[in-house]
């Protein structure tokens, strides 16, 4: 990399480099600073915040995106953060934006969502970050809103300097751009997925379970990130990487003693 005053960008993804959300995001933000690509090799979603330990990694430069510096990386999202920090990037970026994921990251999604985990690991490095998912697990979804947003979110990010650790999990809602809202800042829902196993046997009569489910809300207030989607919004829910539950150590603190 040369040297370059303008903010310098970071752009991930889970869904692998070749994604048409990633490539949405590049050229939804490549005016507003120096971008730097660095992304899996292959989809990696539902991968989380897993890193690679046992095997080595590699890094290949690659010209997908037409006068964006890329690069994709044998290993997870996290993986890619890690590495652009230690062996790409000349200094801390200042944002760093994972997406424009396929599909939803609301509520208890954000644990196994690798498109945030990628996110959460530049915000653990101390670069503002942001995850970025659009509600359409369509390969050829359409991104025009989703670009959009991500430019909107990008440019309050770097307008309005961000507190060090700040890490924002944005979803977009799948509709025309006439039936938008805009944004609205939430919480995250209490919901979870409540996952079945079908038993199926494969052509050499070997046994193998494939996971199926449902979403389940449990969450009827008006504040969440749930109820923003299903209103026509975009759902902007700031997140903390302490996991600290304050009111069980009150608690424990008063009876443990």
């Amino acid at each position: 990399m040369t040297n370059d005053n303008r903010p310098l960008i970071l752009i991930t993804n889970d869904d692998g480099i070749t994604a048409p959300g990633i490539r949405s995001l590049v050229d939804a933000v490549k005016d507003l600073g120096q971008v730097v690509v660095v992304a899996p090799d292959k989809p990696q979603s539902g991968m989380g915040h897993a890193i690679t330990i046992g095997e080595p990694l590699r890094l290949h430069k690659s010209d997908i995106f037409q006068n964006v510096e890329a690069w994709e990386c044998s290993g997870t999202p996290a993986d890619c953060v890690k590495l652009a920090r230690d062996k790409i990037l000349h200094r801390k970026a200042d944002l760093c934006l994972s997406g424009i994921n396929h599909g939803a990251n609301h509520s208890i999604n954000i644990i196994y969502s690798g498109t945030m985990s990628a996110a959460m690991e530049a915000a653990i490095e101390g670069i503002p970050s942001a995850g970025l998912s659009l509600l359409d697990f369509r390969h050829e979804a359409d991104f025009t809103l989703a670009k959009e947003v991500a430019r909107t979110v990008a440019q309050r990010m770097l307008a309005n300097p961000m507190p060090a650790h700040t890490l924002l999990n944005v979803n977009i809602p799948k509709l025309p751009r006439e039936l938008y809202r805009g944004i609205k800042i939430c919480r995250q829902a209490y919901a979870k997925w409540n996952e079945e196993f079908e038993h199926r046997t494969d052509p050499r009569g070997k046994d193998y379970y494939w996971m199926t489910g449902k979403f389940l809300n449990m969450d009827d207030r008006d504040d969440t990130d749930v109820k923003a989607l299903e209103e026509g919004y975009t759902s902007v829910v700031p997140v903390k990487i302490d996991f600290t539950d304050n009111e069980m150590k009150t608690i424990l603190e008063n009876n443990w003693q």
